[in-house]
């Protein structure tokens, strides 16, 4: 089916190339799924067509709003692309979502209290635990909702966890893990963790995907209709070796991201063999905004979480 979002947004000529329907307006007589898109990474337009290709590419047309809290001042982004296509949250809010998805950001080794806008994402993470159907939260965000859902705090890894790594079904009864195998490769890139012990003391939290490597990767809380994924499955083939390269321009001392470049040679790209699980990842929680609010994931009742690495 299709992906709704403004006339000239970027995204749109790349979709199109790539076959998926691209809309400026719903169709007539057949309401989309309106999914929010709290986009607070700093490249935006590349930000805007990843999670615009995982969530045009299933059985429903979705509308995806872009928008950003009203107190956030983008530095890396032109205005006249935030003008042209982002709307302030507030207004979205009051028009009404049916899912939220909540980028990461690079404020991750900030206290939480530290940036600058987080009263204001506080109140859009209130808003989506009562009004959204779901939420999906990526890296920096997934920290943020679970630890003002659940008081989760985050540590300092000592480096950077970078690559693509191995990863595992730890609940494969999960309807967000349906048709998923049950190894794959997900890119990550993160300084910190949500911590592991605080996790395992909350109720009502499982997680469903790990990595023996890189630990936690996708949590299910049914509670608060919330999705928790800490890794990028929405990268595209070539993000990691920008980032790399952005980070060595700016004189910092980083390795290679482990597993990723083919034979160890920064000039080579690998095989996105992550989008295809993405895709399905995606369209199990898009399949989840069908079902009522109140409704919860199909896992049968009294399945214990699972939190060991490996």
């Amino acid at each position: 089916m299709a992906i709704i979002f403004p006339d000239g947004l970027p995204a749109s000529a790349i979709l199109r190339a790539e076959g998926i329907e691209v809309l400026d307006e719903p169709r007539i007589g057949a309401p989309p799924l309106r999914v929010g898109l709290v986009n607070l990474m700093p490249d935006k337009p590349a930000t805007e067509t990843q999670f615009a290709r995982l969530l045009g590419s299933g059985r429903r047309d979705v509308e995806l709003i872009l928008t950003l809290p009203a107190t956030h001042r983008p530095r890396n982004t032109p205005l006249r692309h935030l003008e042209d296509f982002y709307r302030p949250w507030p207004e979205v809010a009051a028009q009404g979502l049916d899912g939220v998805i909540v980028t990461g950001a690079p404020v991750e080794l900030l206290p939480f209290g530290a940036v600058d806008y987080w009263p204001e994402l506080c109140r859009i993470l209130d808003w989506a635990r009562k009004r959204a159907t779901s939420s999906f939260y990526v890296c920096w965000a997934a920290q943020a909702a679970l630890h003002r859902f659940h008081g989760v705090g985050k540590q300092v890894l000592p480096a950077k966890l970078f690559g693509l790594f191995d990863h595992r079904l730890t609940a494969a009864d999960s309807s967000l893990a349906r048709g998923l195998p049950v190894r794959f490769a997900v890119p990550v890139s993160r300084y910190t963790e949500s911590s592991v012990e605080d996790i395992a003391r909350q109720s009502g939290l499982t997680s469903v995907i790990a990595s023996a490597e890189s630990g936690l990767c996708l949590i299910e809380d049914d509670a608060n209709r919330a999705v928790y994924a800490f890794n990028h499955f929405e990268y595209d083939a070539d993000t990691l070796a920008r980032e790399y390269r952005r980070d060595l321009a700016a004189g910092e001392a980083m390795p290679m991201p482990e597993n990723y470049f083919p034979g160890g040679n920064a000039e080579r790209t690998p095989v996105n063999s992550w989008r295809a699980v993405a895709r399905v990842l995606f369209q199990n929680w898009l399949h989840s905004l069908d079902r009522p609010a109140v409704q919860t994931s199909l896992r049968p009742a009294g399945r214990q979480p699972q939190w060991v690495r490996g």
